[in-house]
């Protein structure tokens, strides 16, 4: 009875209803995420978002994330140390980890192959260098690593310390796609944890890097002994740069033995999901990197960390100083969750800086980024 009037001349209407509706919320949705990237936000604001029912923060966040990004991507990306000398092998902590010298370059390429072989798009290279002064054989080296990637067609990113503008340049010229510099925390909180560089500095080299055309990729570390304040201040700070980072990594410190922090409490759960939600709230554009840490989660919790707003990991048998999901577990992850790669190039903020300023595809690209983002 009920499939034969579904059948006859309700039917129709209601198919046109459902056409009328969905048009509806595919227009207003695309207007919306035209219309909602903001870069005036009030740390109480955005205080407000984080202290929120955590159900519904991840919920709102969902919506968003859903507006200007296709939710069944995942951004799979690969990071090699190719330069140790991070805090766990610093000569002043006796740890298990030890410091080396730069990596030569084939060795270097022959792991971009196969980390692309394996799926991911993103190959990112970091040296542990407070800044690149002094290092111009280094430098020469690292930037023949980023042509040589780039031209595999993969996305390249490195981490390399403070950079100059001139220094930006030359990377960009190489091919670079993204320059990690990490905030890692507050502007209040950070100096109680580095003292290497200032944080003017380092927003000093991310400004380098953006008016070098590269794409941003600066976030924090969670664990480090900081505030629901503090993880609100980072939040903050990046929203309120003139152009949103491209990608934001969320780092959950994995405590060493033998470094200052080795005593620290992990990260509750409920904190990096909370933090990645408020995160993809306040920066809507922004791919948001679920980075260190990840292996300690098990599936169900790194598919909430999805759900929230998460849309790239890391991927492959190492990151810096720390372990990293296998390529073939976080593969068989995402399939039985429905997720797929993100190919090279495929997110459009990405896209737009990849060709030259002023030309027709650089019109063309910055009309997609528009309507996407």
């Amino acid at each position: 009875m009920f499939s034969s009037l579904f059948r006859g001349t309700l039917a129709p209407s209601l198919s046109v209803t459902n056409r009328r509706l969905l048009a509806t919320v595919a227009t207003d949705s695309a207007a919306t995420a035209v219309s909602s990237i903001r870069r005036d936000w009030t740390r109480q604001e955005i205080q407000k978002i984080y202290d929120g029912p955590l159900l519904d923060l991840v919920f709102r966040a969902a919506a968003i994330h859903r507006q200007h990004h296709d939710s069944g991507k995942i951004q799979l990306c690969t990071l090699m140390n190719i330069k140790s000398s991070y805090c766990s092998q610093s000569s002043r902590y006796t740890t298990a980890t030890k410091a080396s010298k730069l990596l030569d370059i084939e060795p270097v390429l022959e792991a971009a192959r196969k980390a692309k072989e394996n799926g991911s798009t993103r190959f990112c290279m970091g040296a542990a260098w407070r800044d690149l002064a002094g290092r111009k054989r280094g430098f020469e080296k690292i930037l023949t690593m980023v042509r040589e990637v780039r031209g595999m067609g993969m996305e390249v990113c490195t981490t390399l310390g403070m950079l100059s503008s001139e220094q930006a340049k030359q990377l960009k010229e190489a091919g670079l796609t993204a320059y990690n510099h990490n905030l890692d925390t507050s502007r209040e909180f950070y100096p109680k944890v580095i003292t290497t560089r200032s944080y003017d500095e380092r927003l000093g080299t991310i400004d380098a890097v953006r008016e070098a055309g590269i794409s941003v990729c600066s976030g924090g570390i969670l664990g480090l002994g900081e505030s629901d304040q503090d993880r609100v201040g980072l939040i903050y700070e990046v929203s309120n740069m003139p152009e949103h980072p491209e990608s934001f990594p969320v780092n959950a410190l994995v405590p060493i033995p033998g470094t200052p922090l080795e005593g620290n409490e992990p990260v509750p759960y409920h904190t990096l999901v909370r933090t990645i939600a408020t995160a993809r709230i306040a920066l809507p554009g922004t791919i948001i990197r679920l980075a260190a840490g990840r292996n300690t989660l098990n599936e169900s919790e790194q598919a909430m960390c999805f759900m929230a707003g998460a849309n790239a990991v890391f991927t492959g048998e190492k990151m810096l100083t720390t372990p990293c999901s296998p390529w073939d577990e976080d593969k068989a992850m995402m399939g039985r969750w429905g997720l797929e790669g993100m190919g090279s190039f495929e997110n459009a903020r990405v896209a737009q800086k990849e060709v030259p300023r002023g030309s027709e595809e650089s019109r063309q690209a910055s009309e997609t980024c528009s309507s996407s983002v």
